[in-house]
């Protein structure tokens, strides 16, 4: 996540030429009881943390569990939630200490203890499932609990830790109701969080009640929310038009994205800048189609951003050459530094190089989802008709993607990527670093050293260099291609406040921040 503060615009100003007077942004007396209904075409993996690590689970998480800290809309620091203090211990920055609150309990009344906190870094850590987020904390040793107090002994410096506590990753569980050595099932959550889980219907619906024993960062949580899963954007599209939904976010088609009437008096658009990223992934394991760096090289060299960006996504998105996006310490352009334009010739070339059959069968997958089907598509023409590759496509149900990409079973996959945290470490350690989260088989000791180097310092600016560094090491391995980083859309009604709020283009959804006007 970048290290400037995101920008925040809300596009308000259809009030003014409407002639609507500010009065109208306050509550009524009549403040409906209704739920709002919040719709998006991102999926939950799980409800149990240690069990995911996408945008559809950590949504959710991050109004029904606590963490020990969090971030407001913004902001670039985290600030205790569940926690009343946190810092770091002497100057070494591996160990995390933090002293719990006392006044914290479970929406079902069971106290929230420093043990139990320990107990939900211990579960995640030792279940570590290939989709969950255990590999965020790769250098974190032992939790000790002892009175109120949790510390964290890390095996090696990480001035980014206290961003991971914030994340969904460092959500905490009650003990008795999850189990130590293997994920809870079921629709049932346990939390602490602002939000509780009223019922759950699994692709379908969630409805979420204000928590009224949650105690923590926030001053207030928010009203009742009716979360609607729709099976891809185009449905999203069909509901919001049909005014099935008061809010819709991820996503709604890109066409639709590009035509929003920001002079209607029927809606609110909020567009905030974000690091939302989309990356080419290649499985680098022996045995791949594309084991040989030459050939990912060549892909570089036939990729051609502009489709993308002005066919698929109508310009909603923008071309990314680095895997650290626009806006983030360290940013720079590898990928255009090295490709500058389609060249088939040198792709060619260094095929032949590689001693590799031209043209080369490799399998293709992305998510069944409609803007993925699009982007796919343009992807296979690019390669097919550079004449060097034979590509066989799978569209593939969101969970079932997941579990195969991470056992191998294609050859090359796109995967997006939202910030985890306000720092450019959310798109190295999870993404290249060893055990990532893509599971392609890319491993690396001059990467790991660097990924090292820049967790050294609590001041971030020192880190640039070594950030430069990391992303030129990216370009020139090719575990894979950054494709494009969007912008963040949120549309709601007229009659919700609050819409502005609900996400500043990471991973956190604040629910809490709607209400009716």
């Amino acid at each position: 996540m970048r290290l400037v503060r995101l920008r925040i615009l809300a596009i308000l100003a259809v009030l003014i030429i409407a002639g609507v007077g500010a009065w109208q942004l306050l509550p009524s007396d009549e403040v409906s009881d209704d739920a709002i209904t919040v719709g998006t075409s991102d999926e939950v993996t799980s409800l149990d943390p240690a069990g995911a690590y996408d945008a559809g689970s950590w949504a959710i998480y991050s109004n029904l569990y606590q963490s020990l800290m969090t971030f407001k809309s913004g902001a670039i620091v985290p600030e205790p939630d569940a926690a009343e203090s946190c810092g770091f211990v002497g100057q070494k920055l591996q160990t995390y200490q933090c002293r719990l609150r006392d006044d914290l309990t479970f929406a079902n009344g069971r106290e929230v203890t420093a043990t139990d906190v320990k107990y939900s870094f211990d579960r995640m850590l030792k279940i570590r499932t290939d989709v969950g987020p255990s590999v965020l904390f790769p250098s974190l040793d032992t939790v000790v609990a002892e009175g109120r107090t949790v510390t964290f002994n890390l095996t090696a410096r990480d001035a980014t830790f206290p961003q991971k506590l914030a994340t969904g990753a460092g959500s905490i569980v009650d003990p008795t109701q999850y189990p130590k050595d293997e994920l809870r099932t079921g629709d049932q959550v346990d939390g602490s969080g602002p939000y509780t889980l009223k019922s759950y219907e699994p692709g379908v619906r969630a409805e979420l009640v204000p928590n009224p024993a949650y105690k923590g960062a926030l001053k207030q949580t928010g009203v009742a929310v009716d979360i609607r899963y729709f099976d891809g954007s185009d449905q999203l599209r069909a509901a919001w038009k049909t005014g099935d939904v008061d809010v819709a976010h991820r996503q709604l088609p890109p066409e639709d994205l590009a035509g929003l009437d920001v002079a209607s008096t029927r809606q609110r658009v909020t567009e905030a800048d974000s690091a939302e990223i989309r990356n080419l992934v290649f499985n680098v394991r022996d045995g791949s189609a594309l084991s040989d760096k030459r050939v990912r090289q060549a892909v570089g060299w036939i990729i051609d951003r502009g489709p993308l960006v002005t066919d698929v996504y109508k310009s909603t998105v923008e071309p990314l050459y680095s895997l650290i996006p626009q806006g983030y310490i360290g940013h720079s352009t590898p990928f255009f530094d090295s490709y500058p334009e389609p060249d088939p010739k040198r792709a060619r070339a260094l095929m032949e190089e590689a001693g590799v059959q031209i043209p080369l069968p490799i399998t293709f997958a992305h998510r069944d989802e409609d803007a993925n089907k699009q982007e796919s598509t343009e992807l296979v023409r690019q390669l097919e008709d550079s004449g060097l590759f034979e590509v066989t496509e799978k569209a593939v149900e969101w969970q079932a993607f997941q579990k195969e990409y991470a056992a191998g079973a294609y050859d090359a996959y796109t995967v997006g990527w939202l910030p985890d945290y306000p720092d450019p470490d959310t798109f190295s350690q999870p993404l290249v670093g060893r055990d990532s989260s893509l599971h392609n088989g890319y491993t690396s000791k001059k990467m790991d050293s660097l990924i090292s180097a820049t967790q050294q310092y609590s001041d971030r600016s020192r880190t640039s260099g070594d950030f430069k560094k990391l992303q030129e090491l990216v370009g020139e391995d090719v575990p894979l291609i950054p494709l494009w980083q969007k912008k963040d859309y949120v549309v709601s009604t007229a009659g919700v406040a609050g819409s502005q709020y609900l996400s500043d283009g990471t991973g956190i959804w604040r629910l809490w921040e709607l209400s009716w006007i």
